[in-house]
């Protein structure tokens, strides 16, 4: 899928900046990170949902189930080849997949990708794309060994982004399209 659309939640302040300082630590380390993705859209979030397409959506309902509080775990690695990437673990609660399911439902059925699809949903937040397999242990290394300690969050809004146009457009929750 090269032009989706997806539904994200963003963090509060306090956790956005933590997971901006991994990003930060990488990129100092001479390593890929998010960081280095200097987009005006690029900001911490977890993916809800990716589809090629996503008729418009009144988000009623999703309001209410924000903020959530969600605990951002481990580093998890994903990828094949020759490339990983990492990110931060999103440690799943019932409130999380409650909210997970209550997208996917006022989705409706689509071609969702399959780390978004109910029931195979792997919640994370990516801290960098492309990581050299050579270079992972030094990644880790430098955001703390084992990732450092769990990042206490809450969710606070939900937005859309439309790869094909590249813009965000705000959801749910607290925010604005300049924050969400």
């Amino acid at each position: 899928m090269t032009d989706v659309v997806s539904l994200e939640f963003v963090f509060d302040a306090d956790a956005d900046a933590a997971i901006r300082r991994e990003w930060a630590v990488l990129a100092s380390a001479g390593l890929p990170s998010q960081a280095r993705h200097t987009g005006p859209t690029n900001r911490p979030h977890v993916t809800l949902l990716v589809r090629p397409s996503l008729p418009d959506l009144a988000a009623d309902g999703l309001s209410d189930r924000l903020p959530l509080p969600v605990t951002l775990g481990a580093p998890v690695l994903f990828g094949t080849g020759r490339t990983r990437v990492i990110a931060r673990s999103v440690v799943p609660s019932a409130p999380l997949l409650g909210l997970h399911a209550a997208v996917h439902a006022l989705a409706g059925a689509g071609q969702d990708a399959p780390h978004t699809a109910p029931e195979e949903w792997t919640p994370h937040v990516t801290l960098a794309r492309r990581v050299p397999l050579d270079r992972v242990g030094e990644a880790l290394a430098a955001l703390g060994g084992e990732g450092g300690e769990p990042i206490g969050a809450r969710a606070i809004g939900i937005r859309r982004w439309d790869a094909a146009t590249r813009t965000v457009a705000h959801l749910a929750g607290r925010g604005t399209l300049e924050s969400c």
